[in-house]
């Protein structure tokens, strides 16, 4: 049987994921017979997560649509600046409820979402199996510098994070995935991910250091790990950080409780 040839061509930031010969031009790629869009463009090297439209032959498909030789396979990430609403989207619906879980390598990232209000699973020690079980299980978008995790089949909404440090991490998924509108900060125990309470200045008297029981008036904890959170200078340090990228994302951040933190 004659061998099955197409041209791709992957926009915007796709790209970064191919090899520097086939980056911002069209180029033909030799495709197993009945071979998927999902099959190449991910044996190309980008994940599935990362892509939003397959236009082939100027056509939307869905990502089991099986290439034929002589295709032309345009492939486009998330869209901000326009509107493709009459084409075919990969994910017609959003999740309901922003949930992340991150893999081992962004901790500090795990950290400042929570800080934001987003319920976020982190542990160092999540084999991949586990995330993808978590991620299908509740309805999770998973955050990783691994684009073997994310070209896992059943993981359906992901990101690929390029930044390296944990404040540009949580920039860049503020502007790819529009979250500001759905910030709601320092409403989760940056420890165990749990909802904050407010407690009682006096119920905290033993649990806080004599100085911070003098100084402070708010106070709030975590029926998980108890630990108790009021506003220090760790708080304004992250005060600071939310409120720059409210402002960037034009948004602004719910007022609530405490980051700085004492164990019982």
């Amino acid at each position: 049987m004659s061998p099955v040839t197409a041209t791709f061509r992957f926009y915007e930031e796709l790209n970064d994921f191919l090899a520097p010969s086939q980056r911002r031009r069209e180029f033909s790629c030799a495709c197993a017979r009945a071979a998927t869009a999902k099959h190449m463009i991910e044996a190309l090297g980008v994940p599935h997560t990362e892509v939003e439209l397959i236009l082939v032959n100027g056509e939307s498909v869905a990502f089991d649509h099986a290439l034929q030789d002589g295709d032309r396979v345009a492939v486009y990430p998330k869209f901000e600046t326009f509107d493709i609403t009459p084409l075919l989207r990969l994910r017609p619906e959003p999740l309901r409820t922003i949930r992340f879980i991150a893999d081992a390598h962004l901790g500090g990232l795990a950290h400042l979402l929570r800080l934001a209000g987003f319920d976020t699973l982190y542990d160092n020690h999540f084999a991949d199996d586990e995330i993808e079980t978590l991620a299908l299980a509740e309805a999770r978008i998973v955050l990783s510098r691994d684009r073997e995790l994310l070209k896992r089949r059943t993981i359906t909404h992901g990101c690929y994070v390029r930044a390296l440090k944990p404040e540009e991490q949580l920039r860049e998924l503020y502007r790819r995935l529009d979250l500001a509108r759905s910030t709601r900060a320092f409403r989760l125990c940056l420890t165990c991910n749990a909802p904050l309470r407010p407690i009682d200045k006096e119920a905290v008297r033993e649990r806080v250091p004599d100085g911070v029981f003098e100084r402070q008036t708010r106070f709030a904890t975590c029926d998980v790990c108890r630990r108790v959170f009021w506003e220090g200078s760790h708080w304004k340090r992250m005060r600071t950080l939310v409120d720059s990228i409210m402002t960037e994302g034009c948004g602004n951040a719910a007022d609530a409780p405490m980051v700085d933190s004492q164990h019982n």
